[in-house]
């Protein structure tokens, strides 16, 4: 029977506050039962095993990311609405550091079909028509994105940028340059 008050969109929503306060890595379901003062056995009921908490926090991050990259490109285009694409993973990632860790988590085809993940894609190609990209260039660039914006972030976060000059935001705001001239300029396959 399962212990009044817990149901999985809590102990999932806990196990997302939990990855933000000590690393995705670091979540398990014995970490959450310590947390919640429960047996461990007890949180079967509502999740199978730690990798079935971490996939669930993984859709949560995806869903909430979404929602915000949703609202900061509305009514965007060009290079507006490529910054805001970018800045909408940067400030999610600074303010929930742990659940865009576990954004990265590699789903299994269920999983992932189920994930916000495809509007993630339908939105950075929505931004990419405003570029004139057609396929394969429009995947090509899709992919360059991704690469550029969680590489950009996992480097900065882990501190990879912190011991130079000049400053990460001046060094971002440029990278957001650099993209969109290569968007406006891309070569011809």
């Amino acid at each position: 029977m399962a212990r009044v008050g817990l149901t999985t969109e809590r102990l999932v929503l806990a196990g997302a506050e939990l990855a933000d306060e000590v690393g995705f890595e670091q979540v398990t379901v014995s970490a959450l039962a310590r947390q919640f003062d429960v047996k461990v056995a007890s949180l079967y009921s509502h999740v199978k095993n730690s990798q079935d908490l971490k996939t669930r926090i993984a859709l949560l991050g995806l869903a909430e990311l979404a929602d915000l990259v949703a609202d900061a490109v509305a009514g965007r285009s060009g290079k507006d609405a490529l910054a805001a694409l970018g800045n909408a993973y940067r400030d999610y990632a600074r303010e929930h550091p742990g659940r865009y860790a576990a954004t990265q988590l590699r789903l299994d085809a269920e999983a992932a079909a189920a994930s916000a993940g495809r509007r993630h894609s339908q939105m950075t190609r929505a931004i990419l028509r405003g570029y004139d990209l057609s396929e394969p260039d429009q995947t090509h660039a899709v992919r360059l994105l991704g690469s550029v914006f969680h590489g950009y972030i996992s480097l900065e976060m882990g501190g990879g940028f912190s011991h130079s000059a000049p400053d990460t935001q001046e060094t971002w705001e440029r990278t957001l340059d650099a993209l969109d001239a290569l968007l406006r300029n891309w070569p011809a396959s």
